[in-house]
């Protein structure tokens, strides 16, 4: 073997001074340079959850600003004055449910019981749902208990036909819009009745009607989508702008922010929502940047109005989306929200929860239940009371399991009723081309040669 003096082992108790910077640095510059000091080793940072199973959950140290205290910036503000906004926490809505402050939308009682009904409506479908993939009905299930207020309060301040891009936790933004519990129930199913014939994944509705996005499993493809079409809308002249949402964890993908450079670049008419629920599945909002900033904070760097709200406070998300739906539809640009609240539950059907944080944390979570706190509201206004919410969740109840059992005629998990296996291949040209034509006798050939 050669001699390997060269390559900077050196010997025990000898300066150690990389091969490259041999014979062009003398002792003093290697010092400035840093090397031959003795530093101390260089350490990674891996963020640790606050609470694991196990661990009495304690939010006392956790910074909630009282209700009302929160400043609103006039729409047209610039975002460079708007710092503090993506700090701090807008909340309308008090211990004692009362609506304070200058974020207060000062809703009319017909709005409020209709953002109550709707929340309370999907609180009823998300259960039932969660039954069925149990009961071996469905293959998969999402809940967005806990969340509710975050889409139904956001599509209560938008119009009707605002194109709207979601999450898979968006859910009620079409049970807010309306739309048939039977045809989501169909599409959970993937039967016969399935307008999209089975080829999303359960929960990944697609609504064009409503002017509903059709969801993807792949994480904040929806943010780029939704600024171009927002910028389309804006270079047609419409009137029209898109909002869009994604989990806090979503935010580290590289959509996100190609998606907050066009929206600023460009001015698009676009609501940007960050929905932090302080879970990406097993995964605490520390790995996506939480335990060093806020998600609202990351609006700064690109020059657009951030927002962070309470999520859990529906007249919070209200006053928050009607405040930027006007911005975008003033010229003003796109607005970033952040929506501070909690994953109640598991991530999907196919996690538990138990496995990664403390079973006491959800219960302890400081901003309570967007349900129960609207309902407070209502009751504290003279518009609401015990008994009618007992007797509006049981009409709740009763209209989602006559949904179920009518979705249920069209086919359930695996007893037959779905769409045939030819049809995979329709729908995606206006004119069948030849060689799919020829794919799909050879699949027919060869199912009837299986029996199938």
């Amino acid at each position: 073997m050669g001699d390997r003096s060269g390559s900077g082992a050196g010997k025990a108790g000898e300066e150690r001074v990389p091969q490259a910077g041999r014979g062009h640095l003398d002792a003093s510059e290697r010092e400035l340079a840093g090397q031959g000091r003795n530093l101390p080793p260089l350490q990674l940072h891996v963020p640790e959850p606050r609470y694991r199973p196990g661990d009495a959950a304690d939010f006392s140290d956790l910074e909630i600003p009282a209700a009302g205290t929160a400043p609103r910036p006039d729409e047209a503000a610039d975002p460079g004055t708007m710092r503090d906004m993506a700090y701090g926490l807008v909340r309308v809505l008090d211990d004692e449910g009362q609506a304070v402050g200058p974020w207060d939308p000062k809703l009319p009682a017909k709005t409020l019981i209709r953002m109550l009904r709707a929340m309370a409506l999907t609180r009823a479908f998300d259960a039932r749902m969660f039954r069925a993939q149990r009961q071996g009905k469905t293959s998969f299930y999402m809940k967005s208990t806990g969340e509710e207020a975050v889409s139904i309060a956001a599509a209560a301040a938008l119009a009707s036909d605002d194109m709207c891009f979601p999450s898979y936790r968006q859910q009620g933004v079409l049970i807010a819009r309306g739309w048939p519990l039977i045809d989501m129930m169909n599409q959970i199913y993937s039967n016969k009745g399935d307008r999209l014939k089975g080829r999303q994944l359960p929960i990944m509705y697609s609504a064009r009607e409503a002017s509903f996005f059709s969801i993807s499993g792949n994480l904040a493809t929806q943010y780029p989508q939704a600024v171009g079409w927002a910028m389309a809308s804006a270079a047609r002249g419409d009137t029209r702008i898109a909002a869009t949402w994604c989990g806090e964890g979503s935010t580290a993908e590289g959509d996100f922010h190609s998606a907050c450079t066009f929206a600023s670049v460009y001015r698009a008419p676009v609501i940007l929502n960050v929905v932090n629920n302080q879970w990406a599945i097993s995964s605490f909002s520390g790995f996506a940047g939480a335990e060093a900033t806020t998600f609202a904070a990351r609006a700064i760097g690109y020059g657009i109005a951030g927002l962070r709200i309470d999520g859990n406070d529906a007249l919070a998300v209200y006053a928050a989306t009607r405040w930027a739906a006007d911005r975008a539809r003033a010229n003003g640009g796109p607005t970033l929200i952040e929506h501070f609240t909690y994953r109640a539950e598991g991530h999907s059907t196919s996690d538990d929860p138990s496995a990664y944080r403390s079973a006491d944390e959800g219960s302890h979570w400081p901003l309570g239940d967007p349900i129960a706190r609207l309902k407070q509201h209502c009751i504290a206004l003279g518009i609401w009371d015990e008994e009618r919410q007992a007797a509006m969740d049981k009409e709740l109840a009763e209209q989602v399991r006559d949904a179920a059992r009518e979705a249920e005629k069209n086919g359930i998990l695996g007893h037959g009723l779905h769409h045939p296996m030819e049809s995979m291949f329709e729908d995606v040209f206006e004119e069948m081309p030849w060689h799919l034509r020829e794919q799909q006798q050879q699949m027919l050939d060869e199912a009837k040669a299986a029996g199938l």
